[in-house]
């Protein structure tokens, strides 16, 4: 009988699951963070505890496995070779998790999808073909994402310190919370992408209280997001907003997008399934 491992994995967590030819759920696996840029080893240990967890619940060796793995990092080409030769299964395809994404998202029909997470990355899907925007991770990249939102509300407020911006309340209470200028110099020196995305709720609570600062934040971010999209297709294109800030921006850009925005079809999984199963 034929098997196959579908595996979405991202900078917070990865999913797996094994089905048939049918697409029958044999089994699932969850386990840790698998960026396989940033974090290689982890990463390699995510997937494979993640992997046997699932091969495990349906009964089943690796070895006997065609996988499609959706990996953060796996954009760039020497993660995606390091990591090749060290996988169990019977045969194995790296994609990115914007990939997988995308796929689950979208099926086999055209269309955009923005993921807007911890990061950002962008796809498009038009003909079968995939082409993909951004996911360049936070240091570089990643507009419009949580990282990069937290990044920008802790420049302003160091900003409106010296003098330079408008302080507002929100800019005051992030200040105050850190400890002023320097605690927030100390913060922003051992912090992750998702500490600085931590700042995001605090972000949309002030906006919605009117704060200035808040808004214009916020405004940069949807058209660094609205950029992105408006490059990859334009209308009558379909639009899928996925990750924990996509409904955020979905709601946010509806009127950009009048009759555009759709609810995804699936997960990043689901697609990663489809890819293995080879219906996608």
């Amino acid at each position: 009988m034929e098997l196959f491992l579908g595996m979405d994995g991202g900078g917070s967590g990865c999913r797996a699951a094994v089905a048939d030819r049918q697409g029958r759920i044999l089994g699932r696996g969850e386990g840790g963070a698998a960026n396989i840029w940033s974090h290689p080893e982890g990463a390699l240990a995510s997937i494979l505890a993640t992997a046997g967890a699932a091969a495990a619940a349906a009964g089943v060796d690796p070895a006997r496995l065609d996988a499609v793995l959706g990996l953060a990092g796996a954009n760039m080409a020497d993660a995606r070779a390091r990591l090749a030769g060290r996988l169990p299964f019977a045969s194995v395809r790296i994609e990115t998790d914007a990939v997988v994404a995308l796929k689950g998202a979208l099926g086999a029909a055209d269309g955009i999808a923005a993921t807007l997470g911890t990061g950002s990355v962008f796809g498009l899907q038009r003909g079968g073909a995939v082409r993909i925007l951004g996911g360049w991770g936070f240091l570089l990249g990643d507009q419009g994402g949580g990282a990069r939102l937290g990044r920008a509300l802790l420049e302003a407020a160091l900003l409106a310190h010296d003098g330079l911006a408008e302080t507002t309340p929100l800019l005051a209470a992030v200040l105050a919370a850190h400890g002023g200028p320097e605690g927030i110099v100390a913060f922003g020196r051992r912090a992750a992408p998702a500490d600085f995305a931590a700042e995001v709720p605090r972000l949309l609570a002030a906006e919605a209280a009117g704060d200035p600062a808040a808004r214009a934040i916020l405004r940069e971010a949807e058209a660094a997001v609205a950029a992105s999209i408006d490059r990859l297709g334009a209308a009558p294109l379909p639009v899928c907003f996925l990750g924990g800030l996509g409904p955020e921006f979905a709601r946010r850009l509806a009127p950009r997008y009048p009759g555009r925005i759709r609810p995804p079809l699936g997960s990043g999984l689901d697609g990663a399934l489809a890819m293995a199963r080879g219906t996608a």
